[in-house]
């Protein structure tokens, strides 16, 4: 007993002292019984001995009293044994110590932002250089039972799932089963060929990797949607002229027009019907009969629209390429990748730590999001995940990217993918735009941003690939933020800066926050390294 509280040198940390400081007030109350029971045993000794018949009850009660004892000190020394390992202050303070400040600076910022639009919860991960630093959540994943967010808290991560989807198409590609600029119909024959003004045209999977295959997304309106991208390409808009009629009948317009007008009004985004589906599609293949009938938009190749059907098209793809169904060879690739909380967003498992959703009702009320069936949109916005997964996934593709560059590889283990493919994933598509970032480029399943400078003593902007998303009772992000240069070769890739944010509120916009953490951290890293 004595030596669970005393603790052996081999459990001493030889840099911060913890367990030998930790264990000296246990040493110091121990000590004098220590002395008190040497005293009683040389009396014990020296005293003359007489047969003494102790009755059973005092003896039971002698027992019991010292197995009380014994546990009790038992339990105490192995207790402090367990955790002074754990508390070893310095395996604790040294990320913590560094990133302190950035940390602090951080969470205010989000908490800011939580309570700016009204979320009932949010969660971040940020990790430097490979290394978790920093995980925490804020608010609440069930308000109605008071469930705090922590690190483990499962959300959906909305279309976060495109980037998942493209890193499994990219490793199809590397294998030799995909062919990216083959006609989708080679893969699924059950899409029907495509036509546009009167034209054959031909949709592949690279188009439908960076949204250029001319697929409705949840609005069906063509006119509509053309009609929008036509306003938004002009810088200054025409002011419209009112022409004056003087007759009684343009000056008395029935009202069934007025009302008509206003029907014609921009849907918001989540306003469009499909987003409320709760038919439960049994396959990939199954859910294209939601949109493969409809005209295209525009022709493939030539505008960027930006598409989660075209996603559920490239799940497709990915099934018949694989020879597995699409859920199954995802959760195989997640597995690969660590990722054991990232799973498809179905409502009859029991998935530990699920948060529930919110929205604003028409009263600016939070309110429970309705139940919806995701099975329509698997690839494009159909899965849960915890930060450290999305953590673990955006490190591993940075780690790739960083390969390529990497001059000396001896010892160390090659990428989830090969570097040109990483290269390939992150390269920007031209005729591309992402609406959280006007910067930036799509490219295969992220929006890249590239470093550029136009002016001296201006503004800089920094290379980093990032993805949003938007879905029923939630919002996402996650960000990259790759080193600028590889300064020191000594350290291993990946060296940059993760960022996740994952929360259940929907239409909340996190990529400017993530981007501001991410820069608050890299300058933290820069500055230890100076200092060292």
């Amino acid at each position: 007993m004595f030596r669970l509280l005393c603790l052996s040198r081999g459990l001493i940390c030889t840099k911060c002292k913890c367990s030998a400081q930790k264990s000296e007030p246990f040493v110091s109350l121990l000590t004098p019984r220590v002395k008190f029971r040497d005293q009683l045993m040389q009396r014990f000794i020296s005293t003359p001995r007489r047969p003494v018949i102790p009755s059973s009850c005092n003896r039971h009660t002698a027992l019991w009293l010292f197995g009380i004892g014994t546990g009790f000190v038992l339990a105490l020394g192995l207790k402090y044994r367990d955790s002074a390992s754990e508390q070893c202050e310095c395996n604790a303070q040294k990320p913590v110590s560094q990133y302190t400040c950035a940390i602090e600076t951080s969470r205010d910022l989000l908490r800011r932002i939580k309570d700016e639009v009204g979320a009932p919860g949010m969660v971040i991960g940020v990790s430097v250089d490979g290394c978790h630093v920093w995980c925490e959540g804020v608010g609440y994943a069930d308000l109605e039972n008071r469930v705090p967010c922590g690190p483990e808290t499962v959300m959906r991560i909305a279309s976060i799932s495109k980037p998942l989807t493209a890193a499994a198409v990219a490793r199809l590609w590397e294998e030799g089963k995909i062919d990216l600029d083959a006609p989708v119909q080679k893969y699924v024959p059950e899409f029907p060929h495509k036509q546009f003004e009167g034209e054959n045209v031909t949709i592949t999977p690279r188009m439908l990797l960076s949204h250029l295959s001319g697929i409705r997304h949840y609005e069906k309106d063509g006119q509509k949607v053309r009609e929008d991208k036509e306003k938004a390409k002009r810088l200054l808009k025409p002011l419209e002229k009112k022409e004056e009629k003087g007759s009684a009948e343009s000056k008395e317009k029935p009202k069934a027009e007025d009302s008509g007008s206003k029907s014609k009004k921009k849907k918001k985004e989540f306003e469009q019907e499909e987003y409320y589906l709760k038919d439960n599609f049994e396959n990939v293949i199954q859910a294209l009969d939601l949109f493969k009938d409809d005209p295209l938009i525009f022709k493939p190749g030539s505008t960027f629209l930006y598409s989660t059907h075209a996603f559920t098209l490239l799940s497709a793809v990915v099934e018949r390429a694989a020879g597995q169904r699409f859920l199954d060879h995802m959760m195989k690739m997640f597995r690969e990748l660590g990722m054991l909380n990232t799973v498809p967003d179905e409502n009859d498992p029991i998935i530990y730590n699920r948060s529930r959703f919110y929205h604003f009702n028409k009263k600016r009320r939070v309110v429970n999001c309705p139940y919806v069936d995701n099975s329509y949109k698997w690839a494009g916005g159909g899965f849960l995940s915890t930060v450290s997964d999305l953590l673990v996934f955006g490190n591993a593709l940075l780690y790739s990217y960083q390969m390529a560059e990497a001059k000396n590889t001896d010892g160390l283990l090659p990428g989830f993918f090969r570097p040109h493919t990483a290269k390939a994933i992150w390269a920007p598509v031209d005729k591309t735009e992402a609406s959280w970032d006007k910067d930036g480029l799509y490219a295969q399943g992220w929006l890249v941003v590239e470093k550029q400078q136009k002016y001296g003593q201006c503004r800089s902007r920094r290379h980093y690939v990032s993805h949003t998303g938007g879905a029923v009772g939630a919002s996402s992000v996650l960000l990259v933020l790759p080193r600028e240069q590889l300064t020191n070769q000594k350290l291993p890739p990946p060296q940059g800066v993760v960022v996740t944010i994952i929360t259940n509120m929907q239409s909340v916009g996190l990529n400017t926050t993530a981007l501001k953490i991410a820069q608050t951290f890299d300058k933290a890293r820069d500055g230890e390294s100076a200092s060292a």
